[in-house]
């Protein structure tokens, strides 16, 4: 019973001497060749191969993976020398597929990466290889997808990191930004002194504007107030004749008065008419006082 017991664990310690035991774990796979030939990829856990006849002819990981893609030169469309490197994010999605089809698999990602990249930058100018790195980004991850499905290899995304241009176009790159900021601030100087041009002349104009409407209101003002008072003397000089009238007509007595009244502002109003320039004649019956009231308004209009 012992000697039966003792049998499994020699046969079981000899397989594991000889390395026929395999270990798998898990994102990892294996592949077995039976006599030279591929028999099997190895799932993770325990699996046993059996010596001499079976051997592990690769191991791989099949979790996302980064390979980096050194510094190349390139030239631009434009015939600019610039410096790319990128990072690619690739899976290893069939492990006998990729062990078969391609020798070094990460040396022939590589190079396949550098060409696509000094393609596309071949198809850009300096500028657009700036403003446009995202979309050659995608152009890259599709064409690398592309071809490397055939290795059994997912390329999940393309990242250029750096793009480096040579120091002399460095140096004219900064000279032009340099330059164009000081455009955009000599611009901004001039729109800005032209804003405030217009804004002086707008408030001249409107100060003008102003102006004019107060001398309008204030001319207005006094045409009115000189109607209301020559209205108010208007009035006043009719009451004044209406009530002579009617004092003559109620009392004889008072024409003797009036004619007294009338004879002095007469000759006021004569001295009046030597000092005026022009000079002035009127003919009137000192005698009648209605003569004298019609002459005196006569005068009057004249004067006004």
């Amino acid at each position: 019973m012992e000697a039966l017991l003792s049998l499994p664990a020699l046969i079981l310690i000899a397989l594991l001497g000889s390395g026929s035991v395999k270990v798998t774990s898990g994102g990892r796979s294996r592949l077995v060749e039976r006599l030279g030939k591929f028999d099997r990829e190895l799932q993770p856990g325990l699996s046993v191969v059996i010596p001499v006849v079976e051997r592990v002819v690769s191991h791989e990981s099949l979790k996302e993976r980064v390979l980096d893609i050194p510094p190349q030169l390139c030239i631009t469309r434009d015939n600019v020398s610039i410096e790319v490197d990128a990072v690619v994010y690739w899976q290893l999605l069939e492990h006998s597929q990729a062990y078969y089809a391609v020798d070094n698999l990460q040396a022939a990602m590589v190079n396949l990466v550098l060409t696509q990249i000094r393609a596309e930058m071949g198809k850009l100018d300096l500028d657009q290889t700036f403003t446009t790195r995202s979309e050659v980004n995608e152009l890259l991850l599709k064409e690398l997808d592309e071809a490397t499905d055939p290795w059994g290899v997912k390329v999940t995304r393309v990242e250029m990191r750096d793009i480096n241009p040579s120091p002399g176009v460095k140096q004219a790159m900064e000279a032009q930004m340099t330059a164009e900021r000081e455009k955009r601030a000599a611009i901004l100087r001039s729109e800005g002194e032209k804003e405030a041009q217009l804004n002086e002349a707008r408030g001249r104009a409107e100060a003008l504007v102003l102006d004019a409407r107060a001398q309008k209101e204030a001319i207005l003002l006094e045409a009115e107030a000189q109607a209301k008072q020559q209205g108010v003397m208007a009035d006043a000089k009719s009451e004044a004749a209406r009530v002579m009238a009617r004092a003559l007509s109620e009392s004889p007595e008072a024409e003797e008065a009036v004619r007294l009244m009338l004879a002095e502002n007469w000759m006021a109003m004569g001295q009046r008419m030597a000092d005026s320039p022009a000079g002035s004649v009127l003919m009137v019956d000192p005698q009648s006082p209605a003569s004298l009231l019609a002459a005196l308004k006569q005068f009057q209009q004249a004067k006004d």
